[in-house]
């Protein structure tokens, strides 16, 4: 009976989607990256919905906390090295807004879909380098349940300038 009613306590505690490993804010903390409250919306959307399980994020920019971030045009301006840390920046946003909409990053189940657009001339065609800065960062946060489709796209312009900007839906509890 004591095996069965420990088996029965494990059960509901896997399936109550109690975690025994390491939270996802840990994961980030331990690469030095801290979750700030998201900024105000500059227009009239917002930063994240969520219908049902799915939570769809609005396009995030390679902007910082302190509002300074990385601009310029790949190809150009910038490097891919420089274009993946502006797609990682766009990710820690994209996260903090989920953090912000659903309270507890632990309840993702999934990543589902990344679409990253990259500011880059016409004959430069490392788009998918670049957006792995998010795509890597989303592995290193949810193990598995980080990888996702995705699309990397070459844009001719971005909105100030930025050098990428990332939208992304994901699956929670």
């Amino acid at each position: 009976m004591k095996k069965f009613c420990t088996a029965f306590a494990i059960g509901c505690f896997l399936s109550a989607g109690v975690s025994f490993g390491q939270s996802v804010e840990a994961k980030l903390k331990e690469q030095g990256i801290t979750l700030d409250k998201p900024t105000a919306s500059l227009a009239n959307y917002v930063k994240a919905v969520r219908t049902g399980n799915l939570v769809f994020l609005s396009g995030h920019v390679s902007n910082r906390a302190d509002g300074t971030g990385i601009k310029g045009k790949l190809g150009k301006e910038l490097s891919v090295e420089q274009g993946y840390e502006a797609a990682k920046l766009a990710a820690i946003g994209l996260l903090s807004s989920l953090k912000a909409e659903i309270g507890n990053l632990d309840k993702v189940k999934r990543v589902v879909k990344v679409l990253g657009m990259v500011n880059s001339t016409p004959e430069f065609a490392d788009q998918p380098k670049v957006v792995n800065g998010c795509s890597d960062l989303m592995v290193k946060a949810f193990g598995d349940k980080g990888k996702h489709a995705r699309s990397a796209v070459g844009v001719a312009a971005l909105p100030s300038d930025y050098a990428v900007e990332v939208e992304m839906i994901v699956e929670v509890e």
